[in-house]
């Protein structure tokens, strides 16, 4: 009968409605959550069948298919915590539950996905949020490389530990030189006057030691010019010399240097005398220090950036060198490529973990959780693991969290919309009582 279907097709539009009104109830709810995806919902009408030209209509009614959207990006919003973490583009933070990480190893738990997180170091040193999200990474080497890893397993993905009392300490390999040695120190039938200077380095456990660099010049007899050539000697503090025989141990290098006449003083050549050799090609010394090789670049053949020669005074003032001495971490940041660094007071800054963005072929498809988390489904397909930055995935943003995807403008248009389509349905059904009153009075 027509008019019980109207009866039913009033009742399925207030029902719609309510699943809508929930939606909306939701999205205004959570208008100032960070990393809130707002809930739409979509109404597909239901059509019973009917035969063409009976004069006879069946009202199907109207049913309601609420869904997430959470491919919507939420604006970035600045904050004074260098582990706010969201993400400029597409992309979500791989975490896990604080109750999971007891079974961390024997089995690895499920993709827990998120789009932002306050983290903060607990009194362990995980980085976890307020409600329980601990930040997923790859460890990185003591280098700061990170090793070769799976993108489609969690397997190699662990928790951000952050330890506040960590020391680091990183050995000199390598130093560069760029003194100016006194042409006129050369001139026949003067005095040898040995120019010197002292670099700093620091060995494996962060002791600082030092190189200490005598250059000698080769002075011939008077009226033979200029010799343009030198003796250079290198003593590693760090080594002794043997007190039974006296031998000079600490000499770990001795060296001919030989220079251009040509402008700006290059070196023209670097003879071996002792200790580890020199390459041409990258302008090296391989000094064996105490505590492994150092590479001392002192220049190329030819070129004026390393070495130099020319009429003016000795000036050992521009030396750089790799290494510090052992130093407490400072702080701690997440750089736009998701590379956690740690800062220490000795002035270095080391990568403990890369943090990398999980990507799904279908956002949409992912299974909402509390606390704006998402899980794998089958409708969002399988999870690849991107460098941020690189593929479909945005850059991390430290300093931020990602607003609610919410437009309570918007929410509130609905709201009026959803509260008129639902009175109206009651309207229908009050109608439909009426009638049906009409009829049962018929008897009467």
């Amino acid at each position: 009968m027509s008019i019980s279907s109207a009866l039913n097709a009033g009742v399925s539009g207030l029902a719609a409605n309510s699943t809508r009104l929930a939606g909306i109830s939701d999205n205004i709810a959570n208008s100032a959550t960070y990393g809130y995806r707002r809930v739409t919902t979509d109404f597909e009408s239901i059509v019973i069948g009917n035969a063409r030209g009976t004069g006879l209509y069946t009202a199907g009614g109207v049913q309601a298919n609420a869904s997430r959207v959470v491919d919507q990006r939420g604006s970035l919003v600045g904050t004074d915590n260098p582990l706010d973490i969201a993400i400029s583009g597409r992309g979500m933070l791989p975490v896990i539950e604080t109750s999971q990480m007891a079974d961390l190893g024997a089995t690895n738990p499920p993709l827990t996905l998120t789009r932002t997180g306050a983290f903060r170091a607990d009194e362990e040193g995980v980085l976890r949020t307020t409600s329980g999200l601990v930040l997923m990474g790859w460890p990185a080497n003591r280098d700061g490389s990170i090793p070769a890893v799976p993108r489609d397993s969690t397997s190699a993905l662990r928790p951000v530990v952050i330890n506040s009392t960590a020391t680091f300490a990183e050995p000199t390999t390598s130093i560069s030189l760029g003194f100016n040695l006194p042409a006129e120190a050369t001139v026949g039938g003067g005095t040898a006057v040995a120019s010197s200077t002292s670099v700093e380095y620091f060995d494996n456990l962060g002791a600082s030691r030092s190189l200490q660099l005598s250059f000698a010049p080769t002075v011939g007899a008077a009226g033979t010019g200029r010799s343009n050539s030198w003796t250079l000697n290198i003593r590693d503090s760090a080594i002794t010399d043997d007190p039974l025989t006296g031998a000079d141990e600490s000499l770990v290098g001795s060296y001919t240097l030989d220079f251009d006449d040509a402008p700006g003083g290059p070196l023209s050549a670097v003879t071996t005398l002792s200790g580890g050799g020199y390459d041409a090609t990258t302008g090296q010394i391989t000094v064996n220090a105490a505590h492994g090789p150092i590479m001392v670049a002192i220049g190329t053949p030819g070129s004026t950036s390393g070495l130099t020669q020319i009429s003016a005074d000795f000036s050992p003032t521009n030396v750089t060198r790799n290494g510090a001495a052992a130093g407490v971490l400072a702080g701690v940041e997440i750089d736009e490529n998701g590379y956690v660094r740690g800062t220490y007071d000795n002035g270095t800054t080391r990568v403990l973990y890369q943090v990398p963005l999980v990507d799904v072929p279908n956002p949409n498809g992912l299974t909402a959780h509390d606390n704006q988390t998402f899980t794998l489904s089958a409708e969002s397909g399988a999870f690849f693991l991107w460098d941020a930055g690189n593929g479909p995935t945005g850059e991390i943003a430290g300093y931020a969290r990602e607003g609610s995807t919410t437009d309570v403008a918007k929410e509130l248009t609905d709201l009026i919309q959803t509260q008129r389509a639902y009175s109206s349905n009651a309207k229908i059904i009050q109608t439909v009582d009426e009638m049906l009153q009409e009829t049962t009075n018929i008897k009467r």
